[in-house]
C-alpha cells in the first residue's frame, strides 16, 4: 500500500506522526511530573504555615495566659482561603485543597494526578491540643498555568509542524512538476513524438534529466527518419523485385500457357470422344486452370491496372474478385475519388493494405459481411477494413502479411491497428499525406 502512496502524502504522514508524539509525550510528561510541580509550587506556603505554626507553640508555652494569646492570634488570622485556625472540639476530616476547573477541560484536569496538598498542624497549651492552624492551597493558578503551558506547547508544535508541512508541500510540489513534465515528454516519445520539447525546470538534477531527454529524443528523431527512409526504400525495392518478377512471369510463361491452351483446343476438336474425362478435354481444362492461376499469381505480385483504372476502380475489383472467390460474402466499399490523385507509392501503399485485407477475411475469417471505406480526412487517409468473422486470439502473432502492411504503413509515417469492436475484426490503418511526400 505505502508504494500506492503518492510523494506528497507520504511527507505529510511523518508531519502527522510528529504531531502526534508531540501530543502524547506532552500527555505523558504532564501525568508524570505533575504531582511534583503542584507540591514544589506549594512549597514555600506550606513552609511558611509551619514556621508560624512552631511560632505560635513556642510562644503559648511561655505565655503566662495563653488563651487571650491564642484567641488574638486566631482573631488576627481570621478566615483566610489558604492559612485557616480550627478549633480541637470541631470535628471535621482533613481539609480538601480548593480547586476551579472552569475554563479548563474535564480530560485535561482528569489527565493530571492533583494531590491533596492541605495540611493541619496541631496547637498544643501545655499537653493539650486545642486546635489547629489549616494549609488549605489554592491550585487553580496552577491549573489554569499549565493548561496555557500546554496549549502553547501544542500550538507552537503544531504550527512549527505545519509551516514544515507547507514548506514540504511547495517544494516537492516545484520539484514534482518538472518530474511530471519530464514524464509527459517521456511518453510522447513513446508515441513517436519527438518534437515536442521538454522545458528545462526544477533543480540541476531533474535539468539534467530533461536536457539528456531531449538529446534522446533528437537521436531517437533522426533514428526514425533513418528508418522509415529505409522501410520506405525497402518497399520500394519490393515492388520494383515484384513487378520484375511480373514481368517476366508474363512475358515468359504468358505464350507457353497461350501456346498450351491453344493446342488443348485443337485437340479436343479432333477428338470425338464427348467424355469430359477425355485426356484431351482435361489437359484443356488444366491448362484453362493454369491461366487462371497465372492471372492470380501476377496480381498478387503487381496490380497490373492500378494505374491504368485508379485506386478506386483497382479495390472494386478486389472485391468482386473476393465475392467470386466466395459468394457466401457480401462485400461493400466505399472509396473516396480522391484517392486516384495520390502518387505511386501512397497508392501502392493503400491497395497492398487492403489486398492483405482481403485476403485474410477469405483464408482465415469465415466470415459473412466483408466491408472497405477508404478516405481521405485532415491532411491523411485512413483505411478501415472490417468482418464478421471468428475474430483473433488475445495473443495472435503477426503474420508475413500483416508484417508487411504494417512496414508499409510505418514507411510513410502511418499506423495499422487490429482489433475487435462491436462483433467484428478491425483492419485500420492511418496514413499521413505529408508523410507520403516527406522524401
Amino acid at each position: 500500500m505505502w508504494k500506492r502512496l503518492p510523494l506528497r502524502f507520504r511527507l505529510f504522514l511523518p508531519t502527522i506522526g510528529l504531531l502526534a508524539a508531540t501530543l502524547l509525550f506532552g500527555i505523558f510528561a504532564l501525568e508524570i511530573f505533575s504531582p511534583d510541580q503542584f507540591e514544589n509550587e506549594s512549597e514555600d506556603a506550606a513552609g511558611l504555615v509551619r514556621t508560624v505554626t512552631k511560632g505560635l507553640n513556642e510562644a503559648l508555652a511561655v505565655a503566662e495566659n495563653p488563651e487571650p494569646t491564642l484567641e488574638a492570634f486566631a482573631a488576627g488570622i481570621g478566615s483566610g482561603d489558604a492559612i485557616r485556625y480550627r478549633k480541637a472540639d470541631v470535628s471535621v476530616s482533613r481539609p480538601k485543597i480548593r480547586l476551579s476547573t472552569d475554563g479548563v477541560p474535564g480530560w485535561f484536569v482528569s489527565l493530571l494526578r492533583i494531590p491533596n496538598l492541605s495540611t493541619a498542624h496541631p496547637i498544643v497549651v501545655g499537653e493539650k491540643h486545642v486546635g489547629d492552624i489549616l494549609f488549605v492551597p489554592d491550585l487553580t493558578p496552577d491549573l489554569n498555568e499549565k493548561w496555557l503551558g500546554f496549549l502553547a506547547i501544542v500550538l507552537s508544535g503544531s504550527a512549527l509542524l505545519v509551516l514544515a508541512a507547507v514548506s514540504a508541500y511547495l517544494t516537492t510540489t516545484l520539484a514534482l512538476r518538472p518530474l511530471e513534465q519530464l514524464g509527459a515528454g517521456l511518453a510522447r516519445m513513446q508515441q513517436g513524438d519527438y518534437d515536442s520539447t521538454i522545458p528545462l525546470l526544477g533543480p540541476p538534477e531533474i535539468r539534467k534529466s530533461c536536457e539528456e531527454a531531449n538529446q534522446l529524443a533528437r537521436k531517437l528523431k533522426r533514428l526514425a527518419q533513418d528508418n522509415r527512409s529505409m522501410l520506405r526504400k525497402l518497399v520500394s525495392l519490393q515492388d520494383d523485385e515484384r513487378e520484375e518478377i511480373a514481368k517476366e512471369l508474363h512475358d515468359e510463361l504468358g505464350p507457353l500457357l497461350f501456346a498450351i491452351r491453344a493446342n488443348a483446343i485443337a485437340l479436343s476438336g479432333y477428338s470425338t470422344d464427348p467424355d469430359p474425362e477425355a485426356p484431351s478435354n482435361q489437359l484443356l481444362e488444366a491448362a484453362g486452370a493454369v491461366q487462371q492461376a497465372s492471372r492470380r499469381i501476377l496480381e498478387g505480385l503487381s496490380p497490373l491496372y492500378l494505374e491504368e483504372l485508379g485506386l478506386e476502380k483497382s479495390i472494386e475489383t478486389l472485391l468482386q474478385n473476393a465475392h467470386a472467390a466466395l459468394p457466401s460474402v457480401a462485400t461493400s466499399a466505399e472509396v473516396d475519388p480522391r484517392l486516384d490523385s495520390l502518387d505511386h507509392l501512397m497508392s501502392q501503399t493503400i491497395y497492398r493494405v487492403i489486398q492483405e485485407a482481403i485476403t485474410n477475411v477469405i483464408k482465415h475469417a469465415q466470415a459473412t459481411t466483408l466491408s472497405v471505406v477508404a478516405a481521405m480526412r485532415d491532411s491523411a487517409v485512413t483505411i478501415e477494413v472490417s468482418d464478421d468473422g471468428i475474430g483473433f486470439s488475445d495473443n495472435v502473432l503477426l503474420g508475413r502479411g500483416l508484417t508487411g502492411m504494417s512496414d508499409r504503413s510505418r514507411a510513410l509515417d502511418g499506423k495499422l491497428d487490429l482489433l475487435r469492436e462491436d462483433g467484428r475484426t478491425v483492419v485500420r490503418c492511418w496514413l499521413p499525406l505529408a508523410g507520403a511526400r516527406a522524401d
